[in-house]
């Protein structure tokens, strides 16, 4: 195999693939990318037996032929080569070598069988459909703070991703929580999606999908089964298992009779939270919210450190209400705020509070109060 190539093409796939690789492996060809080359491109292949990520790069390819290398060591080499340099890749199978070239740089890596790299199955997709790429970052972006991190729980160690009823007809629908905060994202459901089953997207795949979401010009394939999701663009195609389980009745957490409207600006609000939370010495410290009209004081009370307290001016015609919150909670779901306002609505101190986008109903938060 004998392969030259643009340095930035190859970093960008090389990147792609060595961030799937679990760094500490008991099997080593999991460490390794399977690189194939033929006609005037290459593969780029990277597994962890859950998620299999295949980048395609255009290449001058003089010998066809595969091989696979460590992904971790490609990768800090190519990012270590200068900007504009033309990398060639020459694999001797006799040596069990992969030697790498630029300029005056030469470098000789052990390789691999090919024969030994495992291969995603595929699966046959139940359903396919394709979506623009700032749909699904806006979906999957906005849900996954809350990922449960729990792992006895483990089916809600991702974004439940579904079709659901809204207001307006059927929505594509994702949704996250871990107990104490939850996201509900709707987007217009894609032509061919009506029909998806719903599925569990591990996080891991969620974090590495993102990379394919970055140019609001793309489209992304995607195809789901009962057991596999996969997003594809011309040159990325990211496939996952997912969470075998079953996802919550999220429904039933979501209040319905919260009557208290508090208006308030996103961005102030989040930077008052803030402040305010410096002085206690963690970070799940629980920030006091006193609702008087039009007035909200944000108040911080740590025996050990300190206290803190700020006023902010809002919209609030309701009774007084004191409620508190976990303060990473409150700034995580207030930097989801794309507009100007975020609207609570709250039921009373020990209930949960709903948070949403000004009056966009397709973007709503819940968030469990704590006892102040």
């Amino acid at each position: 195999m004998k392969f030259s190539i643009e340095r930035a093409a190859l970093l960008k796939a090389v990147s792609q693939a060595q961030s799937v690789v679990e760094r500490r492996n008991t099997i080593p060809i999991l460490a390794n990318v399977l690189i194939e080359a033929q006609d005037s491109d290459v593969r780029f292949r990277a597994t962890d037996l859950d998620i299999e990520v295949v980048d395609r790069a255009d290449a001058q390819v003089e010998r066809a032929g595969a091989t696979t290398v460590s992904a971790v060591m490609l990768h800090e080499i190519v990012r270590k080569l200068p900007d504009g340099a033309l990398v060639t890749l020459i694999d001797d199978g006799a040596t069990g070598r992969l030697t790498v070239e630029a300029g005056r740089s030469n470098f000789s890596l052990a390789t691999l069988p090919k024969e030994d790299f495992p291969v995603m199955a595929t699966s046959e997709y139940s359903s396919n459909f394709s979506a623009p790429a700032p749909m699904l970052r806006r979906l999957f972006d906005k849900s996954k703070f809350a990922i449960s991190t729990e792992e006895t729980r483990y089916y809600l160690n991702g974004v439940y991703m579904h079709v659901s009823d809204a207001d307006g007809g059927k929505v594509l629908r994702c949704v996250a929580t871990d107990g104490h905060r939850l996201a509900r994202i709707d987007a217009e459901l894609p032509g061919g999606a009506a029909d998806m089953p719903g599925v569990i997207v591990p996080r891991k795949t969620v974090n590495e999908l993102r990379k394919l979401l970055d140019d609001d010009e793309a489209k992304i394939a995607v195809s789901v089964s009962e057991t596999k999701i996969r997003f594809a663009t011309p040159d990325i195609t990211l496939t996952s298992k997912v969470i075998d389980g079953t996802f919550p009745d999220y429904t039933r957490v979501i209040p319905q009779g919260n009557t208290r409207k508090l208006e308030v600006d996103a961005a102030e609000f989040a930077k008052a939270v803030d402040r305010v939370a410096t002085v206690s010495s963690e970070r799940s410290r629980a920030v006091k919210l006193t609702l008087e009209e039009d007035k909200l004081i944000l108040s911080v009370n740590a025996p050990d450190s300190g206290a803190a307290e700020e006023e902010l001016a809002v919209a609030y015609g309701d009774e007084r209400l004191e409620i508190g919150f976990n303060a990473k909670y409150l700034l995580e779901i207030a930097s989801q705020v794309d507009r100007e306002n975020a609207v609570f609505m709250f039921n009373s101190s020990g209930d949960p509070t709903l948070m949403r986008e000004g009056n966009d109903t397709s973007a709503v938060y819940v968030v469990m109060p704590m006892r102040v």
